[in-house]
């Protein structure tokens, strides 16, 4: 137990490190390359922190466990709107630009609506044998994927070119950026690995099921990478980074990485509680609430707050339900 424990803090060291570097060095790429850094926050933060997320699913999917892949989403989610970006909002207020109300979170709440649609077809609808993602339905995700990720550059490139330039804290040369990004998300997947292989052993010798550790455990440890990049980007004033990692993360945990777990293998829903339904989508709700009721096109603290309450009565839930 105490070496897994040691394995567990050295495991959150490196995922400490790995967003700093990554902050630093997408945000010199986004100057240099005319990019928004709203764009490289969703795009090679968000994806790059989903990676975690893809391998614990896809693992999952191979080996026949439904439950590993769909909790480890569903709960990533959740805990990447109601924990993350709660936190994130209380370390300062997080601004949601003209673009984000009207393309990027619709968009999330329509992938995270035919989550829901695709996997519960038969009890909604009356469709099918089964509530399950199929590999049709997994492939039609990662063709939205690659148009949503289409569509996001094209216009990501525009919105880049008319920003004015700002003053460089990172790296001057482009090679160096890349770099410390290489190696951040290295950091943040190698580290992420060793806090959920760590946490996932601890919870085994206290007798957890496998969808409490999937929807807490794994989604937490997975979402590590998205916690602390967001909380780092959040200090640095990079607040169009970490909302942009947050919306890449839950389309890309949705659309990529459900879509290629469901080619690899069927994903059925039938051990999904409802109530784990209903927070995935309130979680998408919630955040296009908050941008157009919020004060000055931001995520203040105040509803940083309530996100913060809203994961604390699921963690009650959940507990109670073990």
């Amino acid at each position: 137990m105490i070496i897994d424990i040691l394995i567990l803090i050295c495991g959150l060291a490196l995922v400490i490190l790995g967003a700093e570097w990554l902050v630093d060095g997408s945000s010199s790429i986004a100057r240099r390359a005319g990019l928004s850094e709203f764009l490289i926050g969703m795009t090679i933060v968000g994806i790059g922190t989903s990676m975690p997320e893809l391998v614990v699913s896809l693992t999952g999917a191979l080996r026949g466990s439904a439950d590993i892949a769909i909790g480890n989403v569903v709960g990533s989610n959740i805990f990447n709107v109601f924990l993350i970006l709660g936190l994130t909002a209380l370390i300062r207020p997080v601004a949601i630009t003209r673009e984000n109300k009207s393309r990027d979170i619709p968009i999330m709440i329509l992938t995270t609506v035919l989550l829901v649609c695709f996997g519960m077809q038969k009890t909604l609808f009356g469709l099918g044998n089964s509530d399950t993602i199929t590999a049709v339905e997994g492939a039609v995700f990662l063709l939205l994927f690659i148009g949503y990720m289409t569509i996001s550059f094209i216009s990501g490139k525009a919105e880049g070119e008319g920003s004015p330039e700002e003053e460089s804290k990172g790296p001057k040369k482009l090679w160096v950026a890349v770099i410390m990004v290489l190696a951040g998300l290295a950091g943040l997947i190698f580290g992420g690995d060793l806090f959920v292989d760590s946490a996932c052993k601890i919870a085994e010798k206290a007798g957890l099921s496998e969808k409490f550790i999937a929807i807490t455990i794994l989604a937490t440890g997975t979402s590590l990478p998205e916690l602390v990049t967001c909380i780092v980007a959040a200090s640095k004033g990079k607040g169009a980074l970490a909302l942009g990692n947050i919306i890449g993360s839950n389309v890309s945990n949705i659309l990529l990485i459900l879509g290629c777990s469901a080619l690899a293998c069927p994903l059925s829903f039938a051990n999904v509680h409802p109530v784990d339904l209903i927070m995935v989508l309130l979680s998408a709700f919630v955040l296009l609430t908050s941008a157009w009721t919020g004060r000055n096109n931001k995520v203040g603290r105040g509803d940083g707050v309530s996100f913060l309450v809203l994961f604390a009565a699921y963690m009650v839930f959940l507990i109670m339900n073990i």
